[in-house]
C-alpha cells in the first residue's frame, strides 16, 4: 500500500514498482511489511534532520535489506546481510542503474546491522539503518510523532507478536551458518578482561523497545 506521510511516499517510477512487486513475492508478508516500514521510517527521519538523499536508493535498500534472510538468496558461507546487498545489487544492475549508485544501496545494506557506522555515512546508508533501528529496536521510537507512527502502522501493519516473529525469522534466516554471525570483536576483549561486564544482547533489546507487540 503506498500513501502520502508529511511528502513522504513510495517513489512513483517503474523501478520502485518493480522493487515492490519483487519483494512481495518473494519475502513472507513478516519482513515485506517491515521493509516498507522500514523506507517509510528512514524517509521521515531524513526529513526530519533535513538530509538531502534520493527516494529510489533508499527504498531499494530498505526493500531488500533483508532478503538475505530468504532461503532462495541465502549463501552458504555470507553474512545475511550481504546476501541482501548482493541481491539488491544484481537487481539493479538487471534495470541498467550506475554502479556508484549501487554501490550505496549495496552498502546500505551490508552495513545495517553495524551500529555507530551508517550514521556517519552517505543518507542513504544512514537512513537506511535508522529505519531498521527504529522498527526492530524502537531506539528512536520518540522522535516520531504518533500520527507517524499509527500512519506506517496502518498501512504495513505490525504483527500481533511482532517482536518475537522477526526474533524467530532471524533465527530461521542464519542459523543454518552460525559462524557468519560472528560479531563486535571488541565485546570479546571486554568479556575476557573484566568478569563484571555483560554485552548488549540484541533480543532483549527488541523485546523491552518502546514499541508494543
Amino acid at each position: 500500500m503506498n500513501f502520502k506521510l508529511n511528502d513522504v511516499a513510495i517513489p512513483d517510477s517503474q523501478l520502485a514498482r518493480e522493487i515492490t512487486e519483487f519483494v512481495r513475492d518473494t519475502e513472507t508478508p513478516l519482513l515485506f511489511h517491515h521493509s516498507s516500514r522500514v523506507y517509510y521510517f528512514g524517509a521521515l527521519a531524513g526529513k526530519h534532520r533535513n538530509l538531502q538523499f534520493d527516494r529510489e536508493l533508499l527504498y531499494a535498500g530498505a526493500m531488500f535489506h533483508d532478503m538475505g534472510l530468504m532461503h532462495d538468496h541465502s549463501s552458504k558461507n555470507e553474512r545475511f546481510e550481504v546476501d541482501g546487498a548482493n541481491a539488491a545489487r544484481d537487481f539493479l544492475q538487471s534495470r541498467g542503474i550506475s554502479q556508484q549508485d549501487i554501490d550505496l544501496v549495496w552498502t546500505s545494506i551490508a552495513l545495517h546491522t553495524t551500529p555507530g557506522i551508517p550514521e556517519h555515512m552517505h543518507p542513504v546508508i544512514a537512513l537506511v539503518t535508522a529505519g531498521v533501528e527504529m522498527d526492530v529496536l524502537g531506539l528512536t521510537y520518540r522522535q516520531y510523532s504518533d500520527a507517524e507512527r499509527e500512519a506506517v502502522v496502518h498501512a504495513h501493519p505490525r504483527t500481533e507478536h511482532f517482536k518475537e516473529d522477526i526474533i524467530q525469522a532471524f533465527y530461521n534466516g542464519i542459523r543454518h551458518k552460525p559462524a557468519t554471525t560472528f560479531g563486535n570483536v571488541k565485546a570479546d576483549v571486554l568479556a575476557d578482561k573484566d568478569p563484571h561486564f555483560h554485552s548488549g544482547n540484541f533480543c532483549s533489546v527488541i523485546r523491552h523497545s518502546a514499541w508494543r507487540g
